[in-house]
């Protein structure tokens, strides 16, 4: 990282670059760039065509990581993502070939398409950053993300993602269709060329380090920290949630507001920070009661109120 640039230039350098390719959606890459900053992964969970590949390759480009996409099928084996050892006949030794999960970002195309046995070989590496293959330990190289997609709307031949692992994902976030005008500059950018092909590193591996590095020195007050905790403690005793969200997501949300800390060029955070990453955080960890989903609630709703009835730090009723 330049000495003369802040954490927050860097960050921000990052975020234009990504927006030349994914327009109109800064928000969403401030989000996604304040996971990596975390040390989290991310769910990215739309519809097809709105650019959930390019996100994870615009942001593995933007800051000089090795890249591999993973296409997630129901034939797909645990070896074909982490590895296999093979045996060489002129040496006789057995080799290690490395997986896909051996880059530093990998996108996991479909996640919810393969059987859950291949989907917990991802477990280890998300969240010990490491393999195990043939009683083996291999560490993966920092900074380490797993960009996972999957279609809400399409569940024939899929295999829903089981609690345990949708809880190693930092943050769900979802694209969303672009305004009219910004399709029409979508068109008009890729009219001859795609945008990715001119897209350049504008950071390193290293610089991503040390961003990582400068959130833990942001600073939490306690009653931010308890705000924290409020929060995921009352979704466990919602009635309309059948499972609550638990102590990871404690500890996810804090390292989550330090990294959007950095973003809003901050060194210490405020409640606004929980309160604009909640849904993100938050979203996907809920399972809703039976009557719930009868009545057609919303996770989404759900947390809403609890944003509404968990006391804000500072705020006055």
């Amino acid at each position: 990282m330049k000495e003369t640039q802040s954490a927050t230039g860097i960050a921000r350098e990052i975020v234009e670059n990504i927006s030349k390719v994914i327009v109109g959606k800064k928000a969403v890459i401030e989000r996604a760039l304040a996971a990596i900053i975390a040390q989290g992964h991310i769910l990215i969970e739309d519809v097809p065509g709105v650019g959930k590949t390019m996100l994870a390759k615009s942001i593995s480009t933007s800051i000089g990581c090795s890249f591999k996409r993973i296409q997630f099928t129901p034939d797909l084996l645990p070896s074909d993502i982490v590895g296999v050892s093979i045996y060489n006949q002129s040496t006789g030794e057995f080799q290690f070939r490395p997986g896909p999960v051996m880059s530093q970002v990998v996108l996991v195309d479909e996640i919810n398409r393969a059987t859950p046995k291949t989907q917990s070989a991802l477990l280890e590496a998300m969240e010990e950053l490491q393999v195990s293959v043939d009683g083996v330990t291999r560490f993966l190289e920092r900074p380490f993300v797993v960009m996972a997609t999957q279609n809400p709307i399409e569940y024939e031949g899929t295999f829903p993602l089981p609690e345990a692992q949708l809880d190693r994902f930092l943050m769900r976030i979802s694209l969303g269709y672009p305004s009219f005008s910004e399709e029409l500059s979508v068109i008009e950018q890729q009219e001859r060329t795609h945008p990715i092909d001119q897209l350049k590193a504008i950071s390193s591996p290293e610089d991503v380090i040390r961003l990582q590095d400068a959130a833990k020195d942001v600073y939490v007050d306690i009653t931010v920290r308890e705000y924290i905790v409020s929060l995921i403690e009352a979704t466990r005793h919602h009635e309309d949630v059948s499972l609550g969200a638990s102590p990871r997501a404690s500890l996810g949300m804090f390292r989550a507001v330090r990294g959007m800390a950095i973003m809003r060029d901050r060194d210490y955070v405020i409640p606004d920070d929980v309160q604009g990453l909640a849904h993100a955080v938050l979203g996907h960890r809920l399972i809703l009661s039976p009557s719930a989903r009868m009545r057609g609630l919303q996770t989404a709703q759900v947390i809403d109120g609890l944003l509404e009835s968990v006391a804000v730090p500072g705020a006055t009723r």
